[in-house]
């Protein structure tokens, strides 16, 4: 089926001419009135609404914003008899997507019909993918211009609406919480909360009980019954951040709560239903993981019936002025500044950087701009992140051993995430300034 349409006409015949055409390829509901229309518009909305002008109980053109105020998405093809020039004027400002005078060719109705599907279902995922980047980059309005990212966001649509267990990846600072508020959000369970908990933060011997509960008694220190993350995460979603860090016992009694939907607090002899979704996260790569003995690889297959994949900044540098711009909208606003926008110089020292960080960085750097900045834009002179990469350099070997390769990226990391700093960077990687001078030009970087 295509979607659902409503036909809104008091001609008995009419309508059943429309469903007879229509009911092959759509799901047709009736109204023959204006009271009989409104009793429907609270519940669920159709793809497009054919509304007769002329009802017995009411005009049309009256009726129109009705429909648009309770079904906003729903696009509204008006059919007349009399029609006047002046009646599609004001039925197109009224929010008609298209006027068809009786008697019509069903043909060019159906193609209308076709359109207007087409076009209500862009609206919705214009509007979902609206709601999604706001929500993602804190702004009011898109900002994401990477396939990649929208792929995520459709992801995340279809994915939403049922309980299917997520695993997201990537690197840290890509905005893995982000996704799974986003996932709550547009799922039934958004009436309830989303409970978080970052599995690397736990001490070891508390996870359990932390995840659990426990009962008074269960061990030094338990002075009462406590609730577990999973017992305050009843009936929405629980977020499991950086699940490989999680102690590998823990992961077995976890996998076993995910199979039985059950949990026993730490301590007791008797277990209690649970109904939560679990969302998990990660920045190491499952395979890579499981190999190293992280992640038990059961619980992996259990956790991740819907894998969604967050590309790093650097992989999708579409993405990066239109984030940057919409974090300094956001920070000038607190700051009570007016920023204008970026200089060329400061755009290409953005879009050039390697972003290690990720958003995380981006946003930290922009912040940072907004109140170091004395111009009207942000300039080049504003950033602390400069053009550090890998160059050939002349007279040097490029074909590094594994080691030297390890240690030649572990120079470039470092660099970049102090800006370019040589003592700051040799400090953090323990090694004399001097010595880090000459790995410089043995490994060919250019800063």
């Amino acid at each position: 089926m295509k979607g659902k349409i409503l036909i809104v006409d008091d001609e008995a015949d009419l309508r059943g001419l429309l469903k007879s055409i229509l009911e092959d390829d759509y799901v047709v509901a009736e109204a023959d009135s204006g009271v009989a229309l409104k009793k429907l518009l609270p519940g669920e909305a159709p793809g497009v609404v054919l509304l007769d002008l002329h009802l017995p109980d009411a005009n049309g053109l009256d009726l129109l914003p009705l429909i648009k105020k309770s079904w906003p998405d729903t696009e509204v093809v008006v059919l007349t008899g009399a029609a006047t020039f002046e009646a599609a004027v004001e039925a197109t400002k009224r929010g008609a997507f298209h006027f068809i005078t009786k008697p019509f060719d069903t043909s060019a109705l159906v193609v209308t019909l076709d359109r207007a599907i087409e076009a209500r279902q862009q609206k919705e995922e214009n509007n979902s993918l609206r709601r999604a980047l706001s929500a993602m980059s804190g702004s009011s309005a898109p900002v994401f211009q990477s396939p990649q990212i929208q792929t995520v966001v459709r992801t995340v649509e279809r994915i939403a609406p049922s309980d299917v267990t997520v695993l997201i990846t990537g690197e840290s600072g890509t905005g893995k919480e982000v996704i799974a508020d986003l996932v709550h959000s547009l799922s039934p369970r958004s009436k309830n909360k989303i409970v978080k908990v970052n599995c690397a933060a736990l001490p070891r011997e508390l996870i359990e009980s932390e995840l659990f509960g426990s009962v008074k008694g269960a061990f030094t220190g338990a002075h009462a019954d406590r609730d577990g993350l999973f017992r305050q995460a009843e009936g929405g979603t629980l977020f499991l951040d950086e699940i490989s860090e999680m102690p590998i016992d823990t992961q077995s009694k976890l996998l076993r709560v995910l199979q039985d939907q059950k949990v026993r607090p730490v301590g007791s002899k008797t277990d209690y239903q649970t109904n939560c979704r679990i969302i998990a996260a990660t920045n190491r790569k499952p395979e890579d993981a499981i190999k190293e003995g992280k992640l038990r690889e059961d619980l992996f297959y259990r956790i991740s019936a819907i894998s969604v994949y967050l590309p790093p900044l650097r992989e999708r540098r579409e993405d990066i002025l239109p984030l940057a711009q919409a974090f300094l909208k956001r920070f000038a606003a607190q700051a009570n500044r007016t920023l204008r926008g970026f200089t060329p110089a400061a755009g290409e020292r953005l879009t050039s950087f390697e972003w290690p960080g990720n958003i995380r960085q981006l946003q930290n750097e922009i912040q940072r701009a907004v109140l170091l900045c004395e111009g009207p834009d942000v300039d080049a002179s504003d950033l602390s992140v400069s053009d550090i990469r890998m160059v050939p350099s002349e007279g040097h070997d490029t074909n590094f051993t594994l080691l030297e390769g390890v240690e030649r990226n572990a120079i470039i990391q470092m660099l970049r995430e102090t800006g370019g700093n040589k003592l700051e960077t040799a400090k953090k990687l323990g090694i004399g300034r001097q010595t880090l001078y000459n790995k410089i030009k043995a490994y060919g970087i250019e800063t």
